[in-house]
C-alpha cells in the first residue's frame, strides 16, 4: 500500500465539501439537496463510482465548478467519494441535509482553506484516510481575536 496526498484545486471564491457515500443514486440526491436548499448557489458535484463501470458521475449548475469537481475527483480517484464545489453560499447551509442523505456515510471536510486529501492506494484501488484542512494553529486567541471573530459572524449574518 502507498500513502500520498492529493491537493484539491479550489476555484476562486469557492468552498468544497468532501465526503464518502455508497450508491449511484447519490449524485441525483446531492443535486436535489443543493437546489432545494438554495436557489442562488452555484455548484458542481463529482461522485466516484466504486463498482460496475466505475465512472465519475456528475451534476451541477455551473460549468466551471463542475469541471473543477471532475478534475479533483480524477486526482483523488477514491471509490465512493464525492466532492461538491460551491460558490455564492457557505457549506454550513447544506451540511445537515447532506448528512441526512441516506447514501452518505461521512463528511471529511467542508472548507475554503487549502486542502490536501490523504489517500491510500492498494492493488484494488484508492481510499481516503483523511484530510489536511488549512494550516496548523499559530497560538491561542486573545480578547482582540475573540472580538474580531464575533464581529465577523455578525457581519456575515450568522449571529445577531
Amino acid at each position: 500500500m502507498e500513502l500520498k496526498t492529493v491537493a484539491v484545486t479550489l476555484p476562486e471564491g469557492s468552498n468544497v465539501i468532501l465526503g464518502q457515500t455508497h450508491f449511484i443514486k447519490t449524485i441525483e440526491d446531492l443535486y436535489e439537496i443543493m437546489v432545494g436548499t438554495s436557489t442562488q448557489v452555484k455548484f458542481g458535484i463529482a461522485f466516484c463510482e466504486a463498482s460496475g463501470p466505475c465512472l465519475i458521475r456528475t451534476a451541477g449548475n455551473d460549468d466551471d465548478l463542475l469541471a473543477a469537481a471532475v478534475q479533483n475527483a480524477q486526482a483523488i480517484a477514491a471509490g465512493h467519494s464525492f466532492i461538491i464545489l460551491i460558490r455564492d453560499a457557505f457549506p454550513i447551509n447544506f451540511l445537515n441535509a447532506i448528512k441526512q442523505c441516506p447514501e452518505v456515510c461521512q463528511i471529511y471536510c467542508a472548507t475554503a482553506n487549502p486542502l490536501e486529501v490523504v489517500v491510500a492506494e492498494s492493488a484494488q484501488g484508492r481510499g481516503i484516510l483523511g484530510v489536511i484542512d488549512g494550516f496548523s494553529p499559530k497560538g491561542v486567541e486573545g480578547p482582540a481575536e475573540i472580538q474580531s471573530r464575533q464581529g465577523f459572524l455578525r457581519q456575515i449574518g450568522y449571529k445577531l
